[in-house]
């Protein structure tokens, strides 16, 4: 392995070795603490324009498998890890991590201190950053580049263009609820969540019309997950408006979350940390229990923001406070910030899965 370069924002230089690909490439550099499930994390489309640091500090002692993809392809913008197995022993592997990498062409770093990078990014917040394995010259025309990159079309970047109809196995069709799924950047798990409770999923684009969708006469709405800014999802916003009166039941995750918050006149910021792994504790306010929960995601609803006419904020995070969670009170909707479909993670809330079939059923 040759030497590798991870470079900040604030002008911190890391040096390790590579594996994967070769190359440059700019990103967010944040951190998930998921203690498995890389494979998981590598293919989730939220992470798109973002350099993820795992926390776990052994990584691929059980390789790669395609079952555990959660998309067809990675878009992280480079991988960081404190130590790489090159040699993978597990019944289910079916390929190395570092080939998965140069298949995806994402950089890889190792041998770097990921304790000290991660109290870096938690005292500061999100921070840009390159991680190369060329050689940094002109530090001061790097560090210009670094700090104004941005995540920029994420969600049209990561979104199906086509229209795709998924049919679980052994089911009557003539059972089957029919499930429209937006794919704002979704998550395997989600459809194969709905699909083993019977329901026929119809993945549509980020950008389908609230015309179409209806169209294809739905019993439920599914909204996913996705990346980047939620303000910049001007049109899906717009769409939503117009699907909130069709009287469709909907249930949102994650992006999907945000973006009918934004719908019906909420706000959403950055948050300074972000909320990445497998352990995030999120309080129900109307049950007044905790759940442990995983989740990925780098902007938030903002609490004051949530209209008592339009609705209720349903969840927080125990840590900081932020939004988890709204029930909406004027159409059969609900929307969490976590992800109920968590894999690798705590399966707690995947009931809110039957919660969203059972509002379907009863309409």
């Amino acid at each position: 392995m040759q030497n590798a370069f991870l470079m900040l924002a604030d002008g911190t230089l890391f040096t390790g070795k590579s594996f994967g690909a070769h190359g440059s490439k700019i990103g967010e550099i944040v951190f998930a603490t998921g203690m498995t499930g890389y494979a998981e994390t590598l293919t989730d489309p939220s992470y798109y324009g973002q350099i993820v640091t795992q926390t776990y500090p052994l990584i691929g002692n059980y390789g790669i498998n395609e079952a555990d993809f959660e998309s067809a392809k990675s878009v992280v913008s480079g991988y960081i890890v404190r130590e790489f197995c090159e040699n993978p022993s597990n019944f289910r592997c079916e390929g190395k991590l570092s080939e998965f990498l140069k298949s995806q062409n994402i950089i890889g770093i190792c041998d770097i201190d990921t304790r000290h990078l991660t109290k870096i990014i938690r005292e500061h917040g999100v921070m840009n950053g390159i991680i190369t394995t060329e050689p940094i010259t002109e530090k001061g025309k790097l560090l210009e580049e670094i700090r104004s990159y941005s995540v920029k079309d994420a969600v049209t970047s990561v979104t199906t263009e086509q229209t795709k109809v998924y049919l679980p196995k052994e089911i009557p069709s003539e059972k089957l609820l029919n499930i429209v799924l937006m794919d704002f950047g979704y998550k395997y798990n989600i459809r194969r969540e709905l699909e083993k409770r019977g329901c026929k999923v119809t993945v549509v684009g980020a950008h389908t019309t609230a015309e179409e969708i209806i169209n294809l006469k739905p019993d439920g709405i599914m909204l996913s997950n996705g990346p980047g800014d939620p303000e910049e999802n001007i049109i899906p916003v717009e769409n939503l408006k117009k699907l909130t009166k069709s009287g469709i039941p909907m249930f949102g995750i994650c992006l999907g979350h945000q973006l009918m918050a934004l719908a019906n006149g909420a706000k959403t910021e950055k948050l300074k940390y972000g909320h990445r792994g497998a352990n995030q504790p999120v309080k129900d306010l109307f049950t007044d229990r905790t759940f442990v929960t995983s989740q990925n995601h780098g902007y938030a609803v903002i609490n004051d923001s949530v209209d008592c006419g339009w609705g209720t904020v349903s969840h927080v995070n125990a840590n900081d406070g932020s939004n988890e969670g709204i029930r909406y009170k004027d159409f059969p909707c609900f929307t969490v910030q976590f992800h109920p479909e968590a894999c690798g993670g705590p399966h707690d809330t995947a009931f809110l899965f039957d919660e969203f079939l059972s509002i379907i059923k009863k309409q």
